[in-house]
C-alpha cells in the first residue's frame, strides 16, 4: 500500500502532476518521430495458414507441377441482358490482345481470346449468350493494394477499348454492358477496402459516441474530455511501438485488427478511467482537499484497475497460442493497447484529475457537506439538503438472493440454450454488403454458369504411372459439376491434376465439408490401382480446401485457447482474492453470460434480421473479449465488498459494495457496449456479428451478471465465499448476538 501511496502522490503533486503530463506528451512526440504510425505497415495480404496445412502444400505442389498452381485469378463478368453482341466479343479480342502484349503490372497469364475460333469462343458464353466470364491470373505475391493498382489499370484499358466503363453501369440495367471483378482478386481488393474504411470510420463513430455517452451521464464537458484524452495519448504510443514491431518483422497487423484494437482501446480504456474518476468523485464529498481525496480514490480504485487490466492482458496474449493467423496478429496490438492504457489510467488519468481538481465535474462539483454549507452563507441561502442515498439494487439483492440468482440463471440459461442452433459460414464473399462489386459478379457467374467456376478446387494424386479411374469417380460425385481433363506433372509426370468445379457455392459450409470426400474418393482410385498407402500421394488445392483448414485449425484453435483463457483468468483472480469459491463462481458465471450473450445475439441475428449462419471466427474472439472484459466489472465489484466485509457485516458489505458500484459499472458498460456496437454499423457482417454479439455480453454482464447474479451468490455463500482466505466476521457475529 505504500508503492500504491507513494504512486499517487508522485503523479498528483503540485510538480509531478505537470511532469507526469509533459512525460506523456513528450513520449508520444519522440514516437511519432521516429517510428512509423502502425497504419503504414499494415500487411493485408499475410498467410492465415501455416505452410504445413495440407491445402497450403498443395498449393505448392500445384506450383511446382503445374505452373499458374498458384496464381491468383480475377474473374472479369460481363452482362448484357439481351446478349452479349458481335461488337462486344470483338472488343472482347481486343482487350485480351492488348493485355497480351503490354501485360498489367502483375498479371502472369490471360486466355487469348483474339486466337479463338468464333464457334469456340461462342461456347464459352452462357446459355442464354448474355455473359462470359474473363479469367485474368496474378503474382500470388501482390498485396491487395497492388492488385487494385492493377484493376484499376484494367479497368482504364476497358474504357480505353469499349469507348465506355461498363464497371459503373448497373448490373441489372436492361441491354446494357456492364462488367464486375470477381474471384480471389475482387473479393481480397473489396475486402481490404471494406476494413481500410472502417479504421476511419470506426475512430471517428467511437470518438464521437464516447463523448456524447459521458456528457449524458456526467455532464461535465471537463470530465468527458479526460478519457477521451487519455485513449488519445494510449493510441499515440501503441500505434508507433506496434509500427516498430510490425516493421522489424517481429509481429503482422492487418487493417482489421487494428479498426477492432481502436474501439477496444476507447471501450476499455474508458471504463479504466471511469474506475477512478467515479471514486475520485464519490471521496471528493467526504474531504475537502482534492489532492487528499485523489490519493484515496487512487489507493482505492488502484488495484481493481491493474487488476482488469493484467487481466485482458494475459487473456488476449493467450490468441498467440492459436496456428491461424489472423488470430495471432490480433494478440499483440490487443494486448499492448490495453497495457498502455492501464499505465495510462494509473498516471495521466490522476495528473489530469490533479490538474483540473474539482473543476473537472463543472458544473456539478461535488463538496463536502461543510464546503456546501460556506458556499451557501456566502451566498445568503439555506444549504441544500442531501439526498438521501436509496437502497438501490443492492438491498434488494440480500434481501431476496434465492430469488434472484434462480431468476438470472433461468433468464441467462434461456438464452445460452439458444447457442445451440448456431451455424457457421467462412464464407468470407456472403459478409459483403449485395452491392459490392465481387458479389454482384459473383450473383451473375451462380445465376448464369455453375457457382462452382467461382473457385474450382484441383485435385492431385501421384498416381505412379499406374491407370486408375479417378475422373469417372469424380463425375460420379453429386455434388461436382465438371470435371476437367487430367493435366500432367511437370517434374514428376506421374502427378496428374483435375480441376474440379462444384454444383454449388464453393465458399458455403456444404462445399467445405465435401473436401473430406473428394480425398477419400481421390485415394480409393489410387488404391484400386495397386497403391497400397495413397494419403500422402493426395492433395487438394483451391479456397473451398483452405477455408476446409481453416474450419480444422480454427476447432483446434478454440479447445487450445478457451481453456488456457480459463486457467489464466482464474489463477489471476485466485491470487487477487484469495478465494477459491469466489474464483470458480465469478468464472462460471462470465463463461454463463458468454453462451447467453451467443444464444441472444442468434436470436437478434437470425429470426430478426434473416442471417443463415455466423463467421466461424466469431465464438473465439467474443470468448476472449466477453470472458476477460466480463472479469473486469466482477473485479471491480468485488473488491469492494471485500474491502467492506473487513469493516462491517457481509451482507451490508455487499449492498454498500453494489450500490457504490452500481453507477460507475452501469456507465462504463453502456459505453463499452457503444463502442462495440459501433461495429454492427459497418457494412460488413463480421464486423455486424462480432459488434452485435459482444455489445450483448457486455450489457448482460452489466445489467444481469454483475449486479444481480454475483452479489446474490456472494450472499447465499455468506462467509464461505472467502473460503480458504480469512476474514475478520466478528462483526456479523456480534450482530448476530442477542441484546442483553
Amino acid at each position: 500500500m505504500k508503492a500504491i501511496e507513494s504512486v499517487s502522490r508522485a503523479v498528483t503533486g503540485k510538480r509531478g502532476r505537470w511532469v507526469t503530463l509533459a512525460v506523456w506528451i513528450l513520449l508520444v512526440a519522440v514516437l511519432s518521430v521516429v517510428w512509423p504510425p502502425v497504419n503504414a505497415v499494415e500487411d493485408n495480404n499475410a498467410a492465415n495458414l501455416e505452410s504445413t496445412a495440407p491445402s497450403v502444400v498443395a498449393d505448392t505442389v500445384a506450383e511446382r507441377e503445374f505452373g499458374n498452381g498458384a496464381d491468383v485469378p480475377a474473374l472479369v463478368v460481363w452482362k448484357r441482358s439481351g446478349g452479349l453482341s458481335e461488337d462486344d466479343l470483338g472488343k472482347l479480342k481486343a482487350l485480351t490482345q492488348a493485355l497480351t502484349e503490354a501485360p498489367l503490372q502483375d498479371q502472369t497469364g490471360i486466355i487469348p481470346l483474339y486466337q479463338l475460333p468464333d464457334p469456340v469462343l461462342l461456347s464459352q458464353l452462357s446459355e442464354d449468350k448474355s455473359s462470359f466470364v474473363l479469367p485474368i491470373l496474378f503474382d500470388p505475391e501482390a498485396d491487395a493494394d497492388r492488385l487494385k493498382e492493377n484493376v484499376e489499370a484494367l479497368k482504364a484499358k476497358v474504357k480505353e477499348i469499349f469507348g465506355e466503363n461498363p464497371f459503373e453501369t448497373p448490373i441489372d440495367e436492361t441491354d446494357a454492358l456492364s462488367a464486375r471483378v470477381t474471384g480471389p482478386v475482387g473479393i481480397s481488393i473489396d475486402a481490404t477496402a471494406l476494413f481500410s474504411n472502417a479504421d476511419v470510420t470506426l475512430l471517428i463513430a467511437t470518438v464521437l459516441l464516447v463523448m456524447v455517452i459521458l456528457l449524458l451521464i456526467y455532464r461535465s464537458p471537463i470530465l468527458a474530455l479526460i478519457p477521451i484524452a487519455a485513449v488519445g495519448f494510449a493510441y499515440g504510443v501503441t500505434s508507433p511501438l506496434l509500427g516498430l514491431l510490425a516493421e522489424q518483422g517481429i509481429i503482422i497487423v492487418d487493417a482489421q485488427a487494428i479498426a477492432i484494437m481502436t474501439v477496444l482501446l476507447f471501450g476499455a480504456g474508458t471504463d479504466y478511467c471511469l474506475f477512478l474518476i467515479s471514486h475520485f468523485r464519490h471521496v471528493l464529498t467526504e474531504e475537502e482537499d482534492k489532492r487528499t481525496a485523489l490519493v484515496k480514490a487512487f489507493k482505492g480504485s488502484s488495484g481493481a484497475i491493474a487488476m482488469s487490466g493484467f487481466t485482458v492482458v494475459i487473456a488476449l496474449l493467450v490468441l498467440l497460442l492459436a496456428k491461424y493467423g489472423a488470430y495471432q496478429r490480433f494478440a499483440v496490438p490487443f494486448s499492448l493497447s490495453i497495457l498502455v492504457m492501464g499505465f495510462a489510467s494509473l498516471t495521466l488519468v490522476p495528473a489530469l484529475l490533479a490538474i483540473f481538481g474539482r473543476a473537472s465535474f463543472y458544473p456539478f462539483v461535488p463538496r463536502t457537506p461543510e464546503m456546501e454549507a460556506e458556499r451557501a452563507r456566502r451566498k445568503g441561502k439555506q444549504p441544500r439538503a442531501r439526498k438521501q442515498r436509496s437502497e438501490g439494487i443492492g438491498a434488494l439483492v440480500i434481501k431476496r438472493p434465492w430469488t434472484i440468482m434462480l431468476a438470472t440463471l433461468i433468464l441467462l440459461g434461456g438464452l445460452a440454450g439458444f447457442s445451440t442452433q448456431l451455424k457457421y459460414t467462412f464464407d468470407l464473399l456472403s459478409s459483403f454488403p449485395s452491392d459490392m462489386e465481387s458479389r454482384e459478379g459473383f450473383t451473375v457467374i451462380g445465376e448464369q454458369f455453375s457457382a462452382g467456376s467461382l473457385a474450382p478446387v484441383k485435385v492431385m494424386v501421384d498416381t505412379e504411372g499406374k491407370a486408375n479411374d479417378l475422373k469417372e469417380r469424380l463425375e460420379s460425385l453429386p455434388y461436382i459439376a465438371k470435371v476437367g481433363e487430367p493435366q500432367q506433372g511437370k517434374e514428376n509426370k506421374q502427378i496428374q491434376a483435375y480441376e474440379v468445379e462444384f454444383s454449388m457455392n464453393p465458399y458455403s459450409m456444404e462445399a467445405m465439408d465435401h473436401i473430406p470426400d473428394l480425398r477419400e474418393a481421390a485415394e480409393q482410385a489410387l488404391l484400386a490401382a495397386g497403391i497400397t498407402d495413397p494419403s500422402d500421394q493426395v492433395w487438394i488445392s483451391g479456397q473451398t480446401a483452405m477455408q476446409y483448414d481453416t474450419e480444422v485449425i480454427g476447432d483446434r484453435d478454440a479447445m487450445v485457447v478457451i481453456p488456457v483463457v480459463i486457467l489464466l483468468i482464474a489463477l489471476l483472480l485466485l491470487l487477487y482474492l484469495r478465494s477459491l469459491v469466489a474464483t470458480i463462481y465469478l468464472i462460471g458465471t462470465v463463461v454463463l453470460s458468454f453462451f447467453s450473450a451467443l444464444g441472444l445475439g442468434w436470436i437478434i441475428l437470425h429470426y430478426g434480421f434473416g442471417v443463415e449462419a455466423i463467421q466461424g471466427a466469431i465464438p473465439l474472439y467474443a470468448f476472449v473479449f466477453l470472458v476477460a472484459l466480463g472479469e473486469d466489472y466482477n473485479i471491480f465489484m468485488v473488491s469492494r465488498i471485500w474491502q467492506k466485509s473487513k469493516t462491517m457485516p457481509l451482507k451490508q458489505a455487499i449492498k454498500e459494495g453494489v450500490n457504490e458500484t452500481s453507477s460507475v459499472i452501469t456507465s462504463a458498460g453502456i459505453i463499452l457496449a457503444g463502442t462495440f456496437a459501433v461495429l454492427a454499423t459497418l457494412p460488413m457482417q463480421v464486423l455486424i456479428q462480432f459488434g452485435t454479439v459482444t455489445a450483448l455480453g457486455v450489457l448482460l454482464d452489466t445489467f444481469i451478471v454483475r449486479p444481480l447474479l454475483v452479489p446474490s451468490i456472494t450472499a447465499i455463500l455468506g462467509r464461505s465465499a472467502f473460503w480458504p482466505g480469512r476474514r475478520d466476521f466478528s462483526a456479523d457475529q456480534a450482530k448476530s448476538k442477542p441484546s442483553m
